[in-house]
């Protein structure tokens, strides 16, 4: 079970970045990312007031406050850090890197006592692999300094903040959610101030930006869900097909030629989630 819902969280969080993509294409990046952040939290409250009436004891420890502000503001640092990355058109180079961000918290729960069979491991190194591939690095162009940092960032960021997801899970995964976007509430207005715009997102746009919000949420909840019911190591590496469910949406609707080895880590990412649900 714990397996399933990792991958629902991936199949969430690919599917809000490929709206994400398809808005920034009219608005700046930051706005679209600030907008579904704050639309994220109106939904986390709302679960936290319904949670509420069956479950008073939601704050009775408060050890979620910590690890959910420092992911999200790491995520957010992340999510700079990719934005900026393939704002270089080397999208090839920063994409791929930022998706191996699992290597991070796979690396915190092994150095912590957790143990994985050698099939489950091979199921990993496999998933990892494709995960990489079907992101469509440009492996022909070579590895350009300032994107390959800013890709760096990427993962680091995203990296770190799924490891206090999984910290912050252990208390409470959906108040660790509600203050991620908290934390990122703030950054959003302070942007918002700075730059004295929200956006000017019409009518229209608002599913979208509600989709996104909603299912970034309910991505980073079902994960942390999944942490606590499962292994942490493979829930994360799981958690990380968010490109290749981004990849299939461009194909299934932007007409998005796909790339040979493309084709390749889709068919590891499939492997290796079979090694590691069958072991």
């Amino acid at each position: 079970m714990a397996s399933l819902l990792a991958l629902i969280s991936s199949l969430l969080w690919g599917s809000a970045d490929f709206e994400g993509g398809r808005l920034s294409k009219k608005h700046p990046p930051l706005a679209v990312l600030g907008a579904s952040q704050v639309l994220g939290l109106v939904f986390g409250l709302l679960l936290t007031l319904i949670s509420f009436n069956s479950h008073h004891d939601l704050f009775a420890d408060l050890g979620f406050i910590i690890p959910g502000i420092c992911a999200g503001l790491l995520g957010y640092c992340g999510l700079a850090c990719l934005y900026a990355g393939l704002a270089t058109g080397s999208m090839g180079v920063v994409s791929p890197i930022s998706a191996l961000s699992a290597v991070i918290p796979l690396t915190y729960a092994i150095a912590h006592g957790e143990k994985l069979s050698v099939l489950t491991s091979i199921g990993v190194v496999l998933a990892l692999a494709g995960v990489f591939c079907a992101s469509g690095p440009e492996l022909s162009s070579g590895l350009p300094l300032k994107p390959l940092l800013l890709a760096v960032g990427a993962a680091c960021g995203f990296g770190t903040a799924l490891t206090f997801i999984s910290i912050g899970s252990q208390t409470s995964a959906l108040m660790t959610m509600v203050m991620m976007r908290a934390a990122t509430f703030v950054v959003t207005v302070g942007l918002a101030v700075k730059y004295r715009t929200i956006g000017s997102f019409a009518a229209v746009e608002f599913p979208g930006l509600i989709f996104m919000g909603v299912a970034d949420f309910l991505a980073n909840l079902l994960l942390g869900v999944a942490c606590n019911n499962g292994s942490v190591a493979v829930a994360m590496v799981l958690g990380s097909f968010y490109p290749i469910a981004t990849a299939v949406l461009a194909f299934r609707f932007l007409h998005e030629r796909l790339h040979a080895v493309q084709y390749v880590g889709i068919t590891l990412a499939v492997a290796g989630v079979a090694l590691i649900s069958a072991y």
